[in-house]
């Protein structure tokens, strides 16, 4: 069997993220399939470190961009594999391939039409959603909640929609060295009790209403902790800074832009709690590292984050500041209730496995070139 993966947005935030662990892991378990992977220029050599079954082929296109309609349909063409495997919605409108795998992480396109920079990006991906929903001879999402997504704005049968949770990138599981812990407090300056969020720094992260319920920690007896935000293009979130300068927490709020991984992984473990109050995921996976970390965490009760929480974090209603604050106040007046979190968390984040996910993604690329 030859199969083709789509790995231009190797080194994007979140599907990166998915793409990087996928194919990490498919190396590790697959010896005898035939892997193309369409990447850039830079990264031909990533498909000859996974291994001798892995070839790169170069694919310049953008992602989402008119080029790749054609580009992508002559790659696959001339190399004829029996399956596709596209990690994200987009599928070019001719593709010469017999069979097709897609991934639909979410669809948050849908479900906010307002974070959309205009009408236009709407009605693209609206359309680019359901062209891939139909056209896909197999859907892969990540939650039963992107499950019931898919099936709420597309026609398509429910059998044909798979759900394969995401796992925890392993570094997670490693206790970083005391020396670079102390090099990260140090660096920082992180002395006392901090709230952590690390993402994307989109208007659906919610992080107004966690500056909101911090500002009402702080008037209510928390004065010495801070908040540290780590994600990128802040600029383009106007209203965060507002916030800040709103309730006069500029000495107090933290902006860290993204930092190198190890470096997280610190910050988790140091962080009192790791605040998530997202109004939509697909799957959510930093609640997931924070808690492998051996972090309190408080989240959501909206779309697929209880289902991926479970029992072991603290959800509140995210369109509610004082929920928020309420949910970060009941960790930190509790060194119990912390504790009991630690350690919920650590068991559940052993029930996601990237393993677990490469061997499932291969099930169904063997079922659908059967098809």
């Amino acid at each position: 069997m030859r199969v083709a993966i789509d790995a231009r947005k190797l080194h994007d935030f979140g599907i990166g993220t998915y793409i990087r662990n996928l194919l990490r892991h498919v190396a590790r378990l697959d010896h005898d399939t035939e892997y193309v992977l369409l990447c850039s220029p830079a990264d031909l050599g990533v498909a000859r470190e996974l291994g001798p079954n892995f070839r790169g082929v170069e694919e310049r296109s953008p992602s989402y961009s008119i080029r790749e309609q054609l580009s992508i349909p002559a790659v696959l063409l001339r190399e004829r594999p029996d399956v596709y495997h596209s990690p994200h919605y987009v599928l070019p409108a001719a593709l010469g391939c017999r069979r097709v795998v897609v991934t639909i992480h979410d669809c948050i396109h849908l479900r906010f039409p307002q974070y959309l920079p205009n009408r236009a990006a709407h009605a693209y991906a609206r359309t680019m959603l359901w062209s891939a929903a139909k056209r896909a001879d197999r859907i892969i999402t990540v939650s039963e909640a992107s499950k019931r997504d898919i099936l709420h704005f597309f026609d398509v049968a429910p059998e044909k929609v798979e759900v394969v949770y995401n796992g925890i990138d392993e570094r997670f599981w490693v206790t970083p060295a005391g020396d670079l812990v102390d090099r990260v407090r140090e660096r920082y300056q992180l002395d006392g009790r901090f709230l952590l969020y690390a993402g994307n720094i989109k208007p659906h992260k919610n992080l107004v209403r966690v500056i909101e319920a911090f500002a009402g920690l702080r008037r209510r007896g928390f004065d010495q902790l801070q908040l540290l935000i780590i994600g990128d293009e802040i600029s383009k979130l106007p209203a965060l800074r507002r916030a800040v300068h709103k309730h006069k927490l500029h000495k107090h709020v933290r902006f860290m832009g993204f930092v190198p991984d190890e470096t997280l992984s610190v910050l988790y473990r140091l962080a009192a709690v790791f605040v998530f109050p997202s109004l939509y995921e697909g799957f959510g996976l930093p609640p997931l590292e924070a808690m492998a970390s051996g972090t309190p965490v408080v989240t959501s009760t909206t779309s697929s984050l209880p289902e991926v929480a479970g029992h072991a974090a603290v959800l509140v209603d995210p369109y509610d500041a004082a929920s928020i604050e309420d949910g970060i106040r009941e960790v930190l007046d509790s060194p119990a209730r912390a504790d009991e979190l630690r350690r919920q968390g650590l068991l559940r984040a052993r029930e996601f496995s990237w393993e677990r996910a490469a061997a499932r993604t291969l099930a169904i690329y063997a079922e659908t070139s059967r098809a």
